[in-house]
């Protein structure tokens, strides 16, 4: 994952803005910096940027939502929390996170202005956010106990296995009894009779900045005896360290979505298609090993053909040097069909030699060889005026007939002749 940088936006009536950066395994820096939207854009370059919106103009709620996804889902959130809006739902954004194990939803609602606002002020410093989460959303839960976090006048609560919330009151002990973490000793004194079992104490740990804590640090000593347990954690550096640590929050709700919804969010996206990305990178990794096989087969099947037409040339045209035998032996035939040489004058011969025996009876052909363009034989005849009417009529054919040699047999004569084309010069 990226660098990214974790932003806090100001509550209302504050200016400054703070934030740090998380590095690639989301761990937050030390360094923790406050100032203007502006500042923030000039130090950060590029990289994720997550937002945390004050929890006070968020509602965070956990409705039952029928089965489903997409626009059908969101359609029946207005209608889950009708008791718990205000305003015209047209007004509003909803955010939808993901189905919890025991079948509760989390959504947030935040009005379309006060988004668009912030949106305006990111945009305007030049900065981009990816998510938006309210910063409640990022506290961590505790199995077993209560987790507090004051903040000014705000107190924020999460128990085990529930969304946390936020109540904006002082002092601290009615900021307590509202939020339902302490008992209400009004009510427990009107209601004793009605209720003999009280409230049971829950043990609690609170985080709070030494600023907050110098203030609240008497008012909270007074209600030790209304928490079974009560510890205290002090945020020395403030709370977006200890924020951070819940940037994966599977609780967190992001508040682009919709209209809203930025394409960019690397993280969320990352989670969605890791796994179709990593069946892809298998997929390249085995074509690409098919590939090379291929090629390496092919390779090989290349190499032996190289052997064989070496072969086969070295056996065609010898003493020729190999360079490129394809064309050095389409050259040679062009040169042949040339020549005239080629099946048409073999078969010419032959058919010449064929009307010669015609007309010299008991005249008869034992032995033939055809090779560059001339006819070697040996011919038995009755006489050598048989032999030399032969020759006779090869010479009217076109055709030039040489006796080699000739010598005297039972039958008659028998010799050696050469044919060739009158162009050609005798075989010697």
């Amino acid at each position: 994952m990226p660098q990214s940088l974790l932003l806090r936006l100001p509550s209302a009536g504050q200016e400054e803005t703070e934030w740090l950066t998380l590095d690639e395994n989301g761990a937050p820096t030390p360094t923790r910096q406050r100032g203007s939207l502006t500042l923030a854009a000039a130090v950060w370059r590029t990289g994720r940027v997550v937002v945390l919106a004050p929890s006070t103009q968020i509602l965070l709620a956990e409705p039952e939502l029928p089965p489903g996804t997409g626009a059908k889902l969101a359609r029946a959130v207005p209608f889950a929390l009708e008791e718990q809006l205000t305003e015209d739902v047209d007004l509003l954004s909803f955010a939808i996170g993901r189905r919890r194990g025991k079948g509760g939803t989390p959504v947030a609602v935040v009005s379309r202005s006060v988004l668009k606002g912030w949106l305006a002020e990111l945009t305007a410093a030049g900065l981009d956010a990816q998510a938006i989460y309210p910063d409640i959303s990022l506290m961590p839960e505790n199995p077993g106990q209560t987790v507090l976090w004051l903040e000014k006048e705000r107190l924020a609560v999460r128990r085990p296995g529930a969304l946390p919330f936020a109540v904006e009151l002082s002092p601290v002990r009615e900021a307590l009894v509202v939020a339902g973490v302490i008992a209400d000793p009004l009510e427990s004194t009107a209601e004793a009779e009605e209720k003999p079992e009280p409230k049971p104490k829950e043990s609690a740990i609170l985080y709070v900045s030494r600023e907050d804590w110098a203030r609240v640090q008497g008012e909270f000593e007074d209600l030790l005896e209304d928490f079974a347990a009560l510890k205290v954690q002090l945020l020395a550096d403030g709370p977006l360290p200890w924020l951070a640590r819940g940037i994966d929050n599977p609780d967190a709700v992001n508040l682009l979505q919709g209209e809203f919804s930025r394409t960019a969010d690397y993280g969320a996206r990352w989670h969605q298609w890791r796994m179709a990305a990593v069946l892809a990178a298998a997929l390249l990794v085995v074509h690409v090993a098919a590939q090379a096989l291929q090629i390496r087969q092919a390779k090989r099947a290349s190499a032996a053909l190289d052997g064989e037409i070496s072969q086969i040339f070295s056996s065609a045209m010898p003493g020729d040097a190999l360079t490129d035998p394809r064309r050095q032996m389409q050259s040679k035939l062009e040169r042949i069909r040339k020549s005239g040489a080629g099946p048409q004058y073999f078969l010419r011969t032959l058919q010449t030699l064929s009307g010669a025996l015609a007309v010299t009876p008991k005249t008869t052909i034992s032995a033939l060889s055809y090779r560059d363009d001339s006819l070697d034989m040996t011919v038995s005849a009755p006489s050598l005026a048989a032999l030399s009417q032969l020759t006779q009529f090869v010479g009217k054919e076109g055709l030039a007939a040489e006796i080699q040699s000739s010598n005297p047999v039972a039958a008659g004569v028998e010799a050696h002749l050469h044919v060739h084309g009158q162009s050609a010069k005798a075989h010697r």
